[in-house]
């Protein structure tokens, strides 16, 4: 079963935004926590249209049926267009590699 989670260029700076969980605007810094744990941008079909050009996810496994993968220009369209922020954790409180993610505004950070 694929990880998925989202919600509501970049030089964005990176900061706390609650506890165990960082917020960054940064291009580079999203594309290698997505890499890192094997993630592919992707947007949940059928939603552009709705508030922008689609819905965001990040897909951690096999796609799901309600998943379109898009390349990493057009994910960052969006990011950019919609004025989001990424909002993920590091680790898990046991040390482990966390998969924790969500798209906020920019406007929320906090």
């Amino acid at each position: 079963m694929a990880r998925t989670q989202a919600a509501p260029q970049t030089t964005g700076k990176s900061r706390k935004a609650e506890a165990g969980a960082r917020t960054t605007t940064d291009h580079d810094e999203i594309r290698k926590w997505v890499e890192t744990r094997s993630g592919k941008p992707a947007k949940v079909a059928d939603t552009d249209g709705r508030r922008g050009s689609g819905i965001l996810r990040v897909d951690f496994g096999e796609p799901e049926e309600s998943l379109m993968p898009i390349g990493w220009d057009e994910f960052f369209q969006i990011f950019d267009d919609r004025e989001l922020a990424f909002l993920h954790e590091e680790e898990t409180n046991e040390g482990k590699q966390s998969y924790f993610n969500k798209f906020i505004s920019r406007g929320d950070e906090g």
